[in-house]
């Protein structure tokens, strides 16, 4: 029997994606707090907070469950000029972000993590370059008024409108919207493995 396998996201597009590529799961979104510790980076940032948040969600739901059981844990940052972006605060630092974005590459960067026992977990990230063209003050404050960016890593959507200024990317397109699914596969097919090899052996 296949574990129980728990999308710790609230985030739509991750549960679209996870949903189109034909997995099986449940959700129950994690209370993590998404905070940068001080001078930490990119990738540090991205998978310590994918684990902590497929922790919480485990430790919530183990004795709910009481079958095997993985949490599936993910975080998106944007990297721009030594900058990491997270999510905008506001319509201000939405506009900010996409200024500092327009006409220039910058990095996505998502960290997974798939926990299948305390303190167990099988960790990764994916990193895509990504090119925006050169965006009109009129653009940026038409975008950011639409409210698409307000809940987006770096403040903006491939997927969504956005999608028309980006002329090129070097890597994953699904880790730009916000969840790399082979490197997903990869870790829930290492965290199954892992957990089969727990189960006691029939006895003949």
């Amino acid at each position: 029997m296949k574990p129980l396998l728990i999308l710790a996201s609230g985030s739509p597009r991750r549960q679209e994606l996870l949903a189109q590529a034909g997995y099986r799961f449940e959700i129950a979104p994690s209370s993590v707090t998404e905070q940068r510790l001080p001078s930490e980076e990119a990738i540090h940032l991205a998978t310590r907070l994918a684990r902590e948040k497929a922790e919480e969600v485990f430790a919530r739901r183990q004795k709910a469950v009481g079958a095997s059981l993985m949490v599936l844990g993910a975080d998106t940052v944007v990297v721009c000029d030594a900058e990491i972006m997270g999510k905008p605060a506001d319509a201000q630092d939405a506009t900010r972000m996409l200024s500092l974005l327009s006409g220039r590459s910058h990095h996505v960067v998502t960290g997974v993590a798939v926990v299948w026992a305390p303190g167990s977990a099988e960790i990764a990230a994916e990193v895509t370059q990504v090119t925006m063209r050169t965006l009109s003050v009129h653009e940026i404050a038409a975008y950011v008024a639409g409210g698409e960016p307000m809940d987006k890593a770096g403040a903006y959507a491939i997927q969504g409108f956005a999608g028309r200024w980006i002329p090129h990317i070097s890597g994953c397109y699904f880790n730009v919207v916000g969840l790399p699914l082979a490197l997903v596969d990869s870790l829930l097919e290492a965290a199954e493995t892992r957990l089969a090899a727990l189960r006691p052996t029939p006895q003949t």
